[in-house]
């Protein structure tokens, strides 16, 4: 079974990536369609974050990695991580990695910088529509980041990629060290985006939250593939409910 996306906007085949002697990622492949959410669920050290780093071009480009990587059907093997960047790629880090000391409205203003410098005069009309996304980001616009609590950090990362208007958004970890009703918030942002055509790639730990979210589903296991189908019917999945839903099963 295969995510068969009609043209998928990110199409990953066989993606090996070593460290040195060990190899992390052994033959990954998936498919990401417009408008669709895709997550990789799995545990810690399963290779989730190197895949997504490896698509992103973040790698060491010492021969650790081989496989295809396609955005929007062109071959991105080689490019750098800014060339993705302008392709429509852009991966939120579980870091997230904001500029604490600078305002939340700057922090935005970077995130479209790119489209600036290539001369697109609209890059700040997607500022109404990250605020309408987030209106707390809108009240807090003046704040510094550093200064907003752990949810709101993970809104300006999120705000602050989809300034740059992405075909496709990774997000690594987005419910990392959140509290359970802010990631609720966060899992509603996230089904909101992709309604405006954007293809989502969803690595989570959290793989209750994210299989309520997407339409598709990859199980990630010491570097290989084990499990993938509709994200409904690996929620129903003997192996997928013991090993990362068992609370539910045993609370009946």
């Amino acid at each position: 079974m295969s995510n068969h996306a009609a043209s998928p906007v990110l199409d990953v085949a066989d993606l090996h990536v070593a460290y040195g002697k060990v190899e992390a990622l052994h033959g990954a492949s998936l498919q990401v369609g417009a408008g669709q959410i895709v997550t990789v669920i799995g545990p810690n050290g399963a290779g989730k974050s190197t895949m997504l780093n490896a698509i992103a071009g973040a790698m060491p480009n010492n021969g650790s990695m081989r496989g295809k990587v396609r955005l929007l059907g062109e071959n991105i093997d080689g490019m750098a991580v800014e060339t993705r960047v302008a392709r429509g790629m852009c991966l939120v880090p579980e870091t997230r990695e904001l500029f604490a000391s600078m305002t939340v409205q700057d922090n935005l203003l970077l995130g479209g910088y790119r489209r600036y410098k290539a001369g697109d005069r609209a890059y700040a009309d997607q500022m109404a529509v990250v605020y309408e996304l987030f209106p707390r980001l809108q009240e807090r616009r003046r704040q510094q980041a550093g200064s907003l609590s752990g949810g709101e950090r993970q809104m300006l990362a999120l705000g602050r990629a989809l300034m740059a208007k992405p075909q496709l958004l990774m997000l690594d970890e987005p419910s990392l060290g959140l509290a359970p009703l802010i990631v609720k918030e966060i899992f509603h942002i996230i089904v909101n985006l992709k309604q405006t055509g954007v293809a989502i790639l969803l690595v989570e730990q959290n793989a209750r939250a994210a299989l309520q979210v997407a339409d598709y589903a990859y199980v990630l296991e010491t570097g290989d593939m084990v499990l993938q189908g509709p994200a409904a019917e690996l929620a129903h999945d003997p192996k997928v409910i013991d090993t990362y839903l068992g609370l539910a099963k045993k609370s009946g």
